[in-house]
């Protein structure tokens, strides 16, 4: 069985990779890294990444905390990275947190 998103879960991790023209970008002197969804109600959450490994790979992670999927519905994310080079945004996700049967 193919695993879900729920409302209201915690830890589930979302990997994400900083490209460019279709190749990762070196990350490693990244001074902010952020990660934004955008709720069913249309409220922006910010919230910060971290390096996946040590950035080299352009990978980010964030693991979701209590609230973030206060709702069921469909979520947007994107993550934006700033390093001496420039601010490099990833294209927008698009995914359904799904009900549960008691909330």
């Amino acid at each position: 069985m193919r695993s879900e998103i729920h409302q209201n879960d915690v830890g589930t991790r979302f990997l994400i990779t900083i490209k460019e023209d279709d190749v990762a970008v070196d990350i490693s002197s990244a001074t902010v890294i952020n990660v934004y969804f955008k709720r069913p109600d249309g409220s922006l959450l910010p919230r910060l990444g971290s390096f996946y490994t040590d950035g080299t790979d352009g990978k980010i992670v964030y693991d979701v905390d209590p609230g973030d999927l206060n709702e069921a519905g469909y979520y947007k994310l994107q993550a934006r990275v700033s390093i001496v080079t420039g601010t490099f945004y990833t294209s927008i996700y698009t995914f359904q947190a799904h009900c549960n049967l008691e909330v």
